[in-house]
């Protein structure tokens, strides 16, 4: 009987400590704030760097990705700085006994005792050092760990550690001092990276090398007795320079930092769709054409990818220093002029209304109280659909426009997903003056409608992440007009006259015609051109970001020749890669030397990065060349044997990262290489 109140007393009472715990839990939760402000990078279609935003004083606290992070980092961190981490629940007992223990000894404080997660604990919460922060730490600790996985607490960590100045996170730290994410790290990276969040500005490389370099060797000296890296190794990384400091990129600026903000709490990364060799270049074709054409004046471009409607390159200005430059154009609603035409004609076609051939009158006439005009004010009298939108004549378009209603046309575009603003929020009609410009619409709705030309009739969102697109390839999307309609209409803008010199250099590639129409808004605000070629709609923009007058300029004189530039770099090949080593002769080919002095590597020179086509047994693989005979070849320690057919030695690493390459002659002479080899 007494044991039985006994475990039942003691039951109540394990019972009420958990209702405390869990009562204090919830009244005082752990504080979340430091970690949610924190920023995802946008990624290009490959995985390369686009742009972060910068949080709270323009600190760069980027959200860490342990998928893109390198394993044997994250395995020497925890080595190193918590070696029970896996294990414990936030404290560490075992750590705390020795800590106190040793701190009794001495007399003063020899070791810590703080977890990785006590450390999370006090990045989000900073306090003064005393013993009462050391309790609320430690108490923290266990709420996280209650809370969340370890993973998690790992990856909150990697995303708060400062590492001087205003980097916080392993991933901003990483593109900072290396140019790189942090996915492959050389050992003296990894001892750097390790050190720096205990004394980030004291250890700062760019600032304080030499208190860098001696932690960097402190930190590979508990890797050795951790056996997490050779000494051999560690000799090695600590030879390594010490980086400097580098700007972070800033591609596709707009579009990146518009995925930035949208993208959820929990997302570290965001992959678009950006192709970056396409965006450098059409970002240089915006920025020459702004300068060419005023101070004033501004650029923009979009590349769209039909089949998925992946936005391949998204130019929202002509540059940052330009006037209005932070302004994103492609989403600001302007005058399309006349780049509508093409969807009053698809509408007829569809609707029976009228054909490719059908003869029209092209003369003076009123509508009601709306009198327009030719562009040229020259009227041809008898002209066909056909030439009526090759010449883009406006009294056909408008005639057109009134039989199908513009309250009807205005609900199909709506009906697609594509808005028409108007000047006057009064106006209850949308009114014929939608036929030459007269309500706003975005670069980005009038990408929408050409893709639908070019995607037989069918209109759909535009895809900005890589996931998106991957879901549009399979959604049916709304019908803007029938194929048949589509085709008509682009088979009469590919008859359009290109801007000189165009023709030729389409012909010589062998590339489709492109079907083309271009918009002037009145008092040459908006100068504009889109089009559908091959796979790709392409919308071109020049203009004042302010929408100030400019003199002159048509959308046919400062927009085309832009729009048949950026068809031409779509399909340029890609830029030259960086050269493997730097443009003076490798060290071993600096003089000659005789051959008593032992083997030479030639290739890959040490400290090289090497890009491969593929790994494993069946790719290319690389060949090995050295001066001397007889050579053997190890990697990382193996040995490699030659190719039976060409008798060269190839090497076809496993996979991306870090190699140790040996060469040795038959007299024991041996010549050594570190690589980089990257997919």
């Amino acid at each position: 009987m007494r044991g039985a109140r006994a475990l039942t007393r003691g039951l109540l009472g394990v019972m009420a400590a958990q209702g405390l715990l869990f009562a204090a839990d919830t009244a005082f939760p752990p504080s979340l704030a430091r970690g949610e402000r924190s920023s995802p990078v946008v990624l290009d279609r490959h995985g390369g760097w686009l742009r972060a935003l910068p949080v709270e004083n323009g600190r760069w606290r980027i959200r860490a990705d342990l998928a893109r992070t390198d394993p044997s980092f994250l395995a020497r961190l925890i080595a190193v700085e918590d070696a029970r981490f896996w294990l414990h629940p936030g404290v560490d007992p075992i750590a705390v006994v020795r800590a106190a223990a040793s701190s009794a000894a001495h007399g003063r404080v020899v070791s810590g005792a703080s977890t990785l997660t006590m450390q999370t604990a006090r990045l989000l919460e900073p306090r003064p050092r005393t013993p009462l922060a050391k309790f609320i730490e430690m108490w923290r600790a266990v709420q996280l760990e209650a809370h969340f996985s370890k993973k998690q607490i790992l990856s909150l960590y990697l995303t708060l550690a400062p590492y001087g100045g205003n980097l916080e996170g392993v991933r901003a730290a990483s593109l900072a001092y290396f140019g790189h994410e942090p996915e492959t790290l050389t050992d003296g990276e990894q001892a750097l990276l390790i050190a720096l969040p205990q004394a980030p500005e004291a250890r700062r490389p760019d600032r304080r090398p030499d208190a860098a370099r001696a932690a960097r060797g402190r930190v590979l000296d508990k890797m050795i007795r951790a056996r997490r890296i050779t000494e051999s190794a560690a000799a090695e990384a600590q030879d390594e320079h010490l980086p400097r400091r580098s700007p972070f990129p800033a591609l596709a600026w707009h579009a990146a930092g518009e995925l930035a903000r949208q993208a959820r709490a929990s997302q570290a990364s965001v992959v678009s769709t950006i192709d970056p060799a396409l965006q450098a270049r059409l970002e240089t074709l915006a920025a020459s054409t702004a300068r060419a054409q005023g101070p004033e004046a501004t650029a923009a471009i979009l590349v769209v990818e039909i089949d998925g409607r992946a936005v391949r390159a998204a130019v929202g200005s002509g540059g940052l220093d330009r006037p209005g430059g932070w302004i994103d154009i492609t989403r600001a609603y302007r005058s399309p002029g006349s780049a509508l035409k093409p969807f009053i004609y698809a509408f007829a076609f569809d609707d029976g209304l009228a054909a490719p051939d059908t003869r029209m009158d092209d003369a003076p006439r009123r509508f009601a109280d709306y009198q327009p005009e030719n562009f040229d004010r020259v009227f041809h009298d008898k002209v066909t659909v056909r030439e009526a939108l090759t010449h883009s004549l406006n009294m056909p378009a408008v005639e057109t426009l009134e039989r199908l209603g513009p309250a009807a046309f205005e609900g199909r575009m709506t009906a697609a997903g594509v808005k028409l603003v108007r000047p006057k929020l009064a106006t209850r009609d949308a009114g014929l003056a939608l036929a030459l410009g007269g309500v706003g619409v975005s670069l980005r709705d009038l990408a929408v409608l050409y893709a639908a030309l070019g995607d037989g009739g069918l209109a759909k969102p535009l895809a900005w992440t890589q996931v998106d697109a991957d879901r549009r390839r399979h959604e049916g999307g709304r019908r803007l007009v029938r194929a048949e309609a589509a085709a008509q209409v682009l088979d009469i803008l590919r008859e359009t006259p290109p801007p000189a010199g165009a023709s030729p250099t389409a012909l010589a590639r062998g590339r489709p015609l492109m079907a083309f129409k271009t918009g002037t808004s009145y008092g040459f605000r908006d100068a504009l051109a889109a089009g559908v070629i091959g796979r790709y709609a392409v919308v071109v923009w020049t203009g004042r970001a302010d929408g100030g007058a400019r003199g002159g300029l048509t959308g046919r004189d400062a927009a085309l020749p832009m729009l048949f530039e950026a068809a031409d770099l779509i399909d340029a090949p890609p830029a030259a890669p960086r050269p493997i080593a730097p443009p003076s002769a490798p060290t071993s080919l600096a003089r000659l030397e005789e051959p008593a002095q032992g083997p030479k590597l030639i290739f890959p020179p040490d400290g090289a990065t090497v890009q491969v086509a593929g790994f494993g047994p069946g790719s290319r693989g690389l060949a090995l060349a050295a001066s001397g005979s007889d050579l053997a070849w190890f990697v990382d320690g193996r040995p490699l044997s030659s190719d039976p057919t060409s008798g060269r030695v190839l090497w076809r690493p496993a996979g991306p990262g870090f190699y140790r390459l040996m060469v040795v002659d038959p007299d024991g002479r041996e010549a050594r290489a570190r690589v980089r080899i990257k997919g």
